[in-house]
């Protein structure tokens, strides 16, 4: 069985971090580990405190991983220190850990900031150059680039513009402010497009978390990146287009949602 580890934080409520993580790539059919780089307390409706884990317990749990069940592929995402980006990219670099799927944990699609300049910094210049590739929605891509994106030749212009730059394979997700579901893949054989249909359904925690996921998994059993895109994207459509409530909640999206629960039956 083909194995995966994903580097994030932990969510409470379960529809996103390593929760989403490991519950996709077990539903993509590897075998999940984690390495946990913050306890948060959180729901769909917001955040309600953080405690990072300290440098050393985060490059224990790593290297334990490594030396132990090499994974055959990573995903990286929520890491808003510094020091621990760090410590993750000492630890891959040591390894030479392959297949790795950066989902760059930086701006909320709402706009709000989630992680500081000095962090953001650490990871273009430490995470970026040794990634397969890179998943930043539209804020994020408009926050690495400098560029505002308001269309399909936007998107194509940063993909292009963050690979060229850091060497890295780019996915710049669409989402529905700017082209419906269409994400654009950007490597060095050139430009790709993924388009799905539009599903109205709000309940969407967890989304970005998930399709990095799966493509790491896919990635892990073997798959080309295009490939392995094609099947994250179908996989998460299928999860988002099945619209499963899970309890009533007070917050602003009424419903909790784990996008992944529908595959556990």
């Amino acid at each position: 069985m083909r194995t995966a580890l994903t580097i994030a934080g932990s969510d409470s409520s379960g529809g996103a971090g390593i929760q989403a993580d490991i519950k996709t790539m077990t539903m993509n059919g590897v075998f999940a580990m984690s390495a946990i780089t913050a306890l948060t307390a959180q729901n769909t409706t917001g955040v309600r405190s953080v405690q990072e884990t300290l440098p050393d317990i985060l490059r224990d749990q790593i290297n334990a991983v490594f030396e132990d069940i090499f994974p055959d592929a990573v995903k990286i995402g929520m890491v808003s220190s510094p020091v621990l980006i760090q410590v993750i990219a000492e630890c891959l670099n040591r390894h030479k850990a392959a297949n790795i799927v950066l989902d760059p944990v930086m701006v909320a699609t709402s706009g709000s900031k989630l992680s500081t300049s000095e962090a953001v910094a650490g990871m273009t210049q430490l995470l970026f150059p040794i990634s397969t590739v890179i998943t930043p929605n539209i804020p994020e891509a408009e926050l690495l680039t400098g560029k505002e994106i308001k269309n399909r030749r936007d998107m194509e212009e940063s993909a292009l513009m963050l690979h060229s730059k850091y060497g890295c394979s780019v996915l710049v997700k669409g989402g529905h402010s700017i082209c419906d579901a269409a994400d654009v893949l950007s490597t060095g054989r050139g430009i790709r497009w993924f388009e799905s249909e539009r599903i109205d359904n709000p309940n969407t925690h967890g989304t970005g978390c998930t399709l990095s996921s799966a493509i790491a998994s896919n990635l892990a059993k073997g798959h080309s990146l295009e490939e392995a895109v094609r099947l994250a994207k179908e996989y998460l459509t299928g999860a988002i287009k099945a619209g499963l409530d899970l309890g009533k909640g007070s917050g602003p999206l009424d419903h909790t949602y784990d996008i992944n629960s529908i595959y556990a039956k």
